[in-house]
């Protein structure tokens, strides 16, 4: 509770001060370049303008933020940070359409433009207090985990380079080029991009990302290391927003194991992951009966069949049914981005399994 209070608080004073930093270069920029009737400039002040709104949107989704789980979203409100990126995102290509019809209009016009050592001087201030303020940003988003102010610092690093832009025209300017409306639409297509990328990153992480394979390889290290740990499979990794995660897997261990044995060993295992990468994991146990000779070798031979029919295929939860006709049922996970279909793969296996005997088999294909 006091982590989400102090984030809060760092996150309305980091939000606050970008807006007070964009309200006086917006201002600024647009006085100067009407003054000197440059438009790139005046585009400039405006993309700083459009920066104080998606400050206002950091400014209330670092707030809702840091609201605590309640009964109706009982795994918090980090989210909001998602859905706040994404308007910032919204926001910056709806500056970027007007700031490439402005300079659209100044290059069919292709009137020159007087500089001065002003439009230069108050420029490249805007240069520094950017590149400042992205610095600001990332610190800030970094030590509070927010993804508004991940985009608003992408969004002042991209400003740094869009107002180089607009130098150049003003340069170019002074030896009778008429760049100064390209120079705008330079400036457009940066903005563009960027609210492009906002979008993009902030929907993904709405519609389910998938986790960091660092941390899937951590977590994965952490179960290993129970003791009598035999296997894993089937982890998957849930995000409620940053620092928010719940997780789910399947622990293989001796079936000669009482529950109390493994409960014990599993519940060790679930601390571990809590304690050192903040997921909140749930283990189930599936037994594996060691002393049955025939299955285990029946799952090698197995195995050493399937090699090859698709890269990284990996077999679990195998079972030896006896019967008139003995049943081999497993699951087979397959890489998300094998090219085959599932209805392919399962006929490749069981095709497979033909060769090895006089055995049935019931297979689960899934993607991992």
């Amino acid at each position: 509770m006091k982590d989400n209070l102090r984030n809060k608080r760092r996150g309305i004073a980091a939000a606050a001060t970008g807006i007070a930093c964009n309200v006086m270069l917006a201002a600024v920029k647009i006085a100067v370049g009407f003054t000197a009737g440059m438009i790139s400039v005046v585009a400039d002040g405006f993309n700083n303008l459009g920066d104080c709104g998606s400050g206002i949107v950091s400014l209330i989704s670092v707030s809702v933020a840091a609201k605590p789980a309640d009964k109706v979203h009982p795994y918090g409100h980090r989210r909001a940070e998602y859905i706040a990126a994404m308007i910032t995102g919204f926001l910056v290509l709806v500056v970027a359409a007007e700031l490439l019809n402005g300079s659209v209009v100044g290059i069919v016009d292709g009137a020159l433009n007087a500089t001065g050592w002003v439009v230069y001087t108050v420029l490249g201030v805007s240069v520094a207090v950017k590149a400042a303020m992205f610095v600001f940003y990332r610190v800030a988003a970094r030590r509070i985990g927010s993804d508004s102010l991940k985009a608003a610092a992408t969004d002042s690093l991209c400003d740094c380079i869009s107002t180089a832009a607009v130098i150049v025209g003003a340069v170019l300017s002074e030896f009778g080029i008429a760049a100064d409306g390209w120079a705008g639409v330079a400036v457009s297509l940066f903005v563009g991009w960027q609210g492009i990328n906002i979008v993009r990153d902030a929907g993904s992480k709405l519609l389910g990302q998938a986790p960091d394979e660092r941390q899937v390889n951590r977590i994965k290290a952490l179960i290993w290391s129970g003791e009598g740990v035999l296997g894993l499979h089937d982890l998957h990794i849930f995000c409620y927003g940053n620092g928010v995660a719940y997780a789910t897997v399947h622990v293989e261990m001796d079936a000669d194991l009482t529950s109390s044995q493994a409960h014990a060993v599993i519940d060790e295992i679930e601390r571990r992951v809590l304690a050192e990468e903040g997921v909140e994991l749930t283990a189930h146990l599936d037994p594996v009966d060691t002393r049955d000779e025939q299955a285990i070798l029946l799952e090698k031979t197995l195995r050493n069949a399937l090699d090859g029919i698709v890269d990284g295929l990996e077999i679990h939860d195998f079972r030896l049914i006896r019967g008139a006709v003995d049943k081999m049922v497993f699951d087979a996970g397959i890489p998300f981005d094998c090219k085959l279909s599932d209805a392919d793969v399962e006929r490749a296996i069981l095709a497979a399994v033909r060769k090895i005997g006089d055995y049935e088999a019931a297979v689960t294909v899934e993607r991992e």
